[in-house]
């Protein structure tokens, strides 16, 4: 794996929008994001076509990648923040310039849509990349839990996940360890197949989703495909994170109700990642150990910035 360099104080973040377009409030939202990640030492660059809506509903794909790859070109930039998510971010994989990313490997950071790019990214590269709140998230979250988990593993290198109040819960129980995959299920189903597939043999998988996007008959879909492509003969382990939807059928009930009794790997639930406040840093491309014996049932056991 290639591990990017940490983030320093007075360091360039690059900030891109390759997924929604950002448009009405989310202009000012950026704007106070910005505002507060200089007030914590750093500099911030928007790209070229961070406001680009080329087609009315995103930026045209080739505007999106030329963003991307700029900033992996610009020796300037030390870090590459996703704007926003949404649900058109896989347009950009066929623009994108892996070999430039393995000359030049930074910091990736996104969440919900960003997944795909940050696990294609690794799967075509090799460099570790990062589920984390996206750059927008910064300004509307209600609390800044999420930004100090990025200052945390950026800057500081800490392999903590999360902090210490947070539950883990069993869903089956075992020990494993293996590479971190995963993020958004609507974007995970998506990558077992085709072109653009990724690599889940003896990996740890870590998913969640958008109960407001994804019903749980919709979960049950993803979670079928996985299975019905061979994903889960192949990992070594699942860890989930938040799921909220109105009929207040859990994502644990619908992993159970789909997997059945059929694998033995350990299962964990937290709520540090997903759609929600508490948003961890994970790293995509790293190892990490899961035991269901513990209080903690994972932890990251290689350094994911040098």
């Amino acid at each position: 794996m290639i591990i990017p360099e940490r983030l320093r104080l007075g360091d360039t973040i690059g900030v891109v929008a390759p997924s929604n377009p950002i448009i009405g409030d989310n202009i000012e939202e950026l704007k106070k994001a910005r505002e507060m990640v200089e007030k914590e030492g750093f500099k911030v660059k928007f790209s070229k076509n961070i406001y680009a809506n080329t087609y009315g509903y995103s930026s045209t794909p080739q505007e999106k990648a030329e963003d991307i790859n700029a900033m992996f070109q610009e020796k300037e930039i030390k870090m590459i923040w996703c704007a926003k998510g949404g649900n058109n971010a896989n347009t950009v994989f066929e623009f994108l310039d892996y070999e430039r990313m393995k000359q030049n490997p930074k910091i990736v950071c996104g969440y919900s849509d960003i997944t795909a790019i940050t696990n294609i990214i690794t799967a075509k590269t090799g460099l570790v990349t990062f589920s984390g709140t996206n750059f927008k998230t910064i300004a509307t979250d209600e609390t800044d839990y999420s930004f100090k988990e990025a200052i945390k593993r950026f800057v500081q290198g800490s392999l903590v996940l999360g902090t210490q109040k947070e539950e883990y819960r069993t869903l089956q129980e075992g020990q494993a360890e293996g590479q971190l995959i995963g993020g958004n299920l609507n974007v995970i189903h998506s990558l077992v197949s085709g072109k653009y597939v990724v690599d889940f043999k003896d990996k740890i998988l870590f998913i969640e989703d958008l109960g407001l996007e994804s019903n749980p008959a919709q979960v049950s879909h993803f979670l079928a495909h996985l299975k019905q492509n061979g994903v889960f003969d192949q990992i070594n382990g699942i860890w989930l994170g938040n799921y909220q939807h109105e009929s207040e059928v859990s994502l644990e009930q619908i992993v159970l109700d789909t997997l059945g009794n059929q694998y033995n790997f350990p299962i964990i639930k937290s709520n540090n990642f997903g759609h929600i406040e508490t948003k961890t840093v994970i790293p995509i491309g790293t190892k990490a150990r899961i035991d269901t014996n513990k209080s903690r049932k994972i932890e990251l056991i290689e350094q994911c910035v040098k």
